[in-house]
């Protein structure tokens, strides 16, 4: 694989901070592989939605550098051709839907890039299909779910055909099934189709379902590694107002107690067949 993203001390703050404030990125260095699969988490002020900004150029560093498969971001000549490669989906999807039919909404990006008719169909009814909304096609937008609103915004992303998808907490206005919508969708992106996904998210369920977890406090990365490893750390996530799922913090306060129990156990099969263990 290829690293599609990379970021080498990338630092940036806001022109209106006052002086002396910390920056909201502080020396980032990072590399993301194409067709990876990846959660970023932080609380609230962590600098995570900033960072995602700066994945298509919406923001730019104030110091250092970050590239989308060689092209710095900060050149502006590299503009159209980032934006071409990494898609953004936020979190309201109303703010992203710009027509009265579905299919209509979806063609908005490709019609704006230029492509001939019938390319254009081709796309609309293939990303309409890759989430599973193509039943759906002549529907109002204003009248689904938020679930169905999001995959809605996602396919439009996707019919413009980038190879990375960042999503900036696009589960948090949703209810439980609207979230399990558009995760099962990126994961399908991501695993059938090989786009690279960037999940920004302060959900522990949503992040423990990426390859690759990136935890971030105070503008700087403070853990990294895979799901099963990183919330091992639960003093570091603790320390960065974070919680861990209630398997490894069952497990972790049974370790505490002295009992030789592993912190390694996501899902609940996994900790239950430790826990029958013990009682054997």
């Amino acid at each position: 694989m290829h690293t599609i993203i990379k970021a080498e001390n990338l630092t940036f703050s806001y022109p209106d901070e006052p002086a002396g404030h910390p920056p909201v990125l502080d020396q980032i260095n990072l590399e993301i592989e194409a067709g990876s699969f990846v959660a970023i988490l932080g609380h609230n002020g962590s600098g995570k939605s900033t960072l995602a900004k700066h994945m298509n150029a919406l923001l730019v560093p104030t110091e250092g550098t970050l590239w989308v498969e060689d092209l710095a971001t900060s050149d502006p000549n590299n503009l159209l051709a980032i934006r071409e490669k990494v898609g953004m989906v936020f979190q309201n999807p109303d703010n992203q839907i710009v027509a009265s039919v579905v299919e209509e909404d979806v063609a908005f990006g490709p019609e704006n890039m230029g492509l001939p008719p019938e390319e254009i169909r081709r796309r609309v009814d293939t990303a309409l299909k890759m989430v599973g909304m193509y039943e759906m096609r002549e529907h109002s937008p204003h009248l689904l779910s938020g679930g169905q609103k999001q995959r809605v915004a996602i396919a439009g992303i996707i019919a413009m055909m980038p190879r990375c998808i960042v999503l900036d907490e696009s589960t948090a206005m949703l209810d439980p099934v609207g979230r399990r919508e558009t995760v099962d969708t990126i994961r399908t992106l991501n695993e059938k189709y090989g786009i690279t996904v960037v999940l920004i998210t302060h959900h522990m369920d949503e992040a423990a379902q990426a390859q690759r977890l990136i935890v971030m406090a105070g503008g700087k990365i403070i853990d990294d590694g895979s799901p099963k490893e990183v919330f091992q750390h639960v003093e570091t996530l603790r320390s960065a107002g974070l919680a861990v799922p209630e398997t490894v913090a069952l497990l972790y306060e049974l370790k505490e107690q002295g009992l030789p129990v592993p912190l390694d156990a996501i899902s609940d099969e996994e900790c239950a067949a430790i826990l029958a263990g013990l009682l054997k």
